[in-house]
């Protein structure tokens, strides 16, 4: 039994040693986000008007109320966000209304379409019916371009998929934005020399 606690004191100690490095995390979750905010930021402020019809109209848009004020806001949101991701300052801060529009898109634009962002019938939580229909769409397409296309070709660099718009992609991101909000941006990181240079300081 003693030999066992040994075995386990040791290998505890090997696991706390990796707490060097542990700004990797936060640092890794910063770095993968910040693009994705980055993109879809700048997507819409190069296009506000077109954006903003698509948020307020509630025929084939979201039907949001005030819709360019909501389009300006995520926009600036998201570029700030991401920038602020980038070199770690205010992260926590900034994580509140980037889980918001994260919110937001989730139950606004993908809710109605389930869970996936992939239409996958072997992994398929709810809303099935739409991903077997996905999957047949799929089976059909790839059909006519065996037949009619040069296929290998085309599916030289990856497979065809269909696109079920889920919310699978915008509740990860709103966990990794959870994580950060409640961790912080980490070592590596202008908050964690602020904050370093404001204890001295006291």
């Amino acid at each position: 039994m003693d030999k066992l606690m040994s075995i386990g004191c040791k290998a505890q100690s090997m696991l706390n040693a990796t707490r060097a490095v542990d700004f990797l995390a936060p640092l890794a979750l910063r770095f993968y986000l910040a693009p994705i905010f980055w993109m879809a930021g700048t997507s819409k402020l190069t296009d506000i008007e077109s954006t903003a019809a698509w948020f307020g109209n509630p025929d084939w848009g979201l039907g949001l109320p005030f819709p360019t004020l909501m389009t300006w806001a995520a926009a600036l949101t998201e570029t700030a966000g991401a920038i602020a991701l980038l070199v770690g300052l205010g992260v926590r801060w900034i994580s509140i209304p980037l889980m918001f529009t994260m919110l937001v898109a989730a139950f606004s634009v993908h809710w109605v379409n389930g869970w996936q962002a992939i239409a996958d019938t072997k992994f398929c939580l709810f809303n099935c019916a739409d991903a077997e229909g996905a999957a047949q769409r799929l089976s059909a397409a790839k059909e006519l371009l065996q037949e009619h296309g040069n296929y290998s070709w085309l599916t030289e660099q990856g497979s065809f998929v269909i696109l079920n718009n889920g919310i699978e992609f915008a509740a990860t991101y709103f966990i990794m934005l959870l994580v950060l909000f409640f961790y912080g941006s980490g070592k590596a990181s202008l908050d964690y020399l602020i904050v370093n240079r404001c204890r001295h300081c006291n």
